[in-house]
């Protein structure tokens, strides 16, 4: 029987996410949705103050897009810190409008670029400002609305505030039964599910892959206590509490990764263990008697030792200070001036660049729409380039049709210009609907398109621009064009420099985390530290590879071949972690000269 020849990954990435549309719905979010976009745009229009409404309006859009799960300390600074950056980038870009620049405005919004660029390589929250700092430099300086910059952004900023409050206030008032609670008690919780997960894989096939959802369990539950601080935040005594029982999990980790590398199933009422702890993170109840393992190999004395100091801290003792696992001031600011932040910033100007150039040559005077869709598809974190470049044009061609049907059915109504009498009253409804979908949205780019694009084409129909939408699709598909190119120039920070980078990272995250280890007397705060930024790395470098895996061949080509080596990677990792405990408990210090060499050829790879 003849078989059909499989897809290729490029043509088959945008069906993936199609998966995750099963996943339940987050009726909080949708609800804060609802109560978002709809009701600012609807006082807008009723106070006769249609700009404004406009404008707030935009920026509660922007804010439900970055609406994510997340703990209530970390929410603020998701959401907030992006709205800022909107703000600032949206007066820059009216105060740009105001110079008459002509042509020259696209050497301007470059210049933007660069800076948004920059921001993007920090992190993700920062991607998030910097895609806001850019989109809405372009519209500020291309939307014509009669306010003053100054209060442009001030409405902007309001939106976006209108849903923190919501995210902040609706859960004391309404509490979401449909889910359970998304705060630093369950990141913690899920930390110990994932250990208890890793327990059961030891020395079975699915060991690796317990160890990489340990990783992604860990960085969520580190960003969620030490990340996205508000300045001046002082820690209440559950925080410091969780950040005890996080420690505790560091510990017991450290036993699990050396019993992995040992290759030796775990008993199962020593694999039970991580479930009691959880259950008591969750409950805030003892957990009980804790068995703990036979100390008879260099992981379960590790695992024995973990089990006694989990026993004191879930007890109420202190655990050993560990510190903050994430980035400092200093590294983020390599990040931004590094490589990776030079390449991507300079693709970012060019896309943007050149797309406001081709606009400026079009008719009409809403240019502002095709740089402004070619800096939110140069965004790499959005999945490999052709994948997105495919899904933003299906998405836009979806919503175009959509509104533009409605346009059809409705009429201009009674028109949005002064001379026209009321304006019409379902672009309201419109964004209201809309603006309840995007939490379900964002679960895949085509359908994030397909409702966001129908809401932006209602507001800037209240402002103004009448036309149904279907030069907004050429707009795009020029768009993709731009960005596609400017992919394949290399460079450029494309998907082979993003391999190159996140590898290059990682390797270096292996080797500190490997000196540390050799070092004599070396800090056990510092090595879990280390420990934890290597996994975070290695796990950002599998991203890259997965993600250029799934590009186009005249993009990604031959870049998934670097996926053994990411797994040899995390190889060493286990091996080094398997190495510190043995030193902890008396092993002989490996040879200097041997310790030497290793090192060398580590950071001769990540040159």
């Amino acid at each position: 029987m003849r078989t059909l020849p499989t897809p290729p990954d490029w043509l088959t990435h945008p069906l993936r996410g199609a998966r995750t549309l099963r996943d339940p719905i987050p009726w909080a979010a949708v609800a804060r949705g609802a109560l978002g976009v709809g009701p600012v745009v609807a006082i807008g229009v009723a106070s006769g103050h249609l700009p404004f409404g406009m404008l707030a309006g935009l920026g509660a859009m922007f804010a439900h897009v970055n609406d994510r799960p997340a703990t209530r300390a970390t929410r603020i600074v998701r959401i907030g810190l992006p709205a800022l950056a909107g703000a600032i980038g949206l007066l820059t870009g009216a105060w740009l409008d105001t110079l008459g620049l002509g042509m020259g405005i696209a050497l301007a919004l470059a210049a933007v670029g660069l800076v948004s660029g920059a921001i993007s390589a920090i992190g993700p929250v920062s991607s998030a400002a910097g895609v806001q700092l850019m989109v809405l430099a372009v519209v500020g300086a291309g939307m014509p609305v009669p306010v003053p910059p100054p209060v442009k952004a001030g409405l902007l900023f309001i939106g976006a505030i209108w849903v923190i409050a919501m995210a902040t206030l609706l859960p004391r008032v309404i509490p979401a039964r449909q889910t359970a609670p998304f705060d630093e008690r369950e990141t913690v919780a899920a930390v110990y599910d994932a250990l208890a997960g890793l327990m059961t894989a030891v020395g079975t096939d699915g060991g690796q892959a317990a160890r990489r959802r340990l990783t992604a369990a860990y960085d969520a539950a580190y960003e969620a206590l030490y990340a996205h601080r508000l300045p001046f935040h002082r820690l209440d005594e559950e925080e410091r509490r969780l950040r005890d029982r996080l420690a505790v999990a560091g510990a017991l980790s450290e036993g699990v990764l050396t019993l992995l590398w040992e290759n030796e199933p775990v008993p199962g009422r020593i694999a039970r263990t991580p479930a009691q702890l959880a259950r008591s993170v969750r409950t805030g109840l003892p957990p009980g008697r804790l068995p703990a393992p036979v100390p008879d190999t260099a992981g379960n004395v590790a695992m024995h030792r973990a089990v006694l100091l989990a026993a004191r801290v879930f007890d109420g003792e202190p655990a050993p200070p560990v510190g903050a696992v994430v980035p400092g001031h200093r590294q983020r600011l390599r990040r931004a001036l590094g490589p990776a932040g030079r390449e991507y910033a300079a693709r970012v100007a060019l896309c943007v660049g050149v797309s406001t150039v081709l606009a400026r040559q079009l008719p009409g005077e809403h240019w502002y729409w095709l740089p402004a869709t070619a800096a939110f598809l140069v965004k790499p974190d959005m999945g490999p380039l052709v994948s997105r470049a495919l899904s933003r044009a299906l998405g836009t061609a979806v919503g175009v049709a959509a509104f533009g049907g409605l346009a059809t059915l409705f009429g201009p109504g009674a028109g949005v210009t002064p001379d026209a009498g009321a304006p019409a009253i379902w672009p309201v409804v419109v964004a209201a609907v809309c603006s309840a979908l995007i939490p379900v949205s964002v679960r895949h780019f085509a359908l994030q398109t397909a409702v966001l694009t129908p809401l932006l084409l209602s507001l800037v129909y209240l402002g103004g621009d009448t036309d149904p939408g279907f030069t907004r699709l050429t707009d795009t598909l020029l768009a993709c064009g731009v960005v596609l190119a400017a992919g394949a120039l290399p460079g450029l920070g494309g998907p082979r420099a993003q391999v190159s980078v996140r590898l290059s990272l990682a390797v270096r995250a292996t080797r500190d985390h490997l000196d540390r280890v050799l070092t004599a007397e070396a800090p056990y705060a510092t090595r879990l530290r280390l420990r934890r930024e290597a996994y975070r790395a290695l796990a950002d470098a599998r991203r890259a590879v997965e993600v250029a895996g799934a590009e186009h061949p005249p993009f990604g080509r031959d870049l998934a071949a670097w996926a053994p080596v990411v797994f040899a990677l995390e190889e060493i990792v286990d091996a080094v972690t398997a190495c510190g405990v043995r030193l902890d408990q008396g092993a002989p210090q490996p040879e200097p000269a041997l310790a030497a060499r290793l090192r060398a050829a580590l950071s001769d790879l990540a040159d």
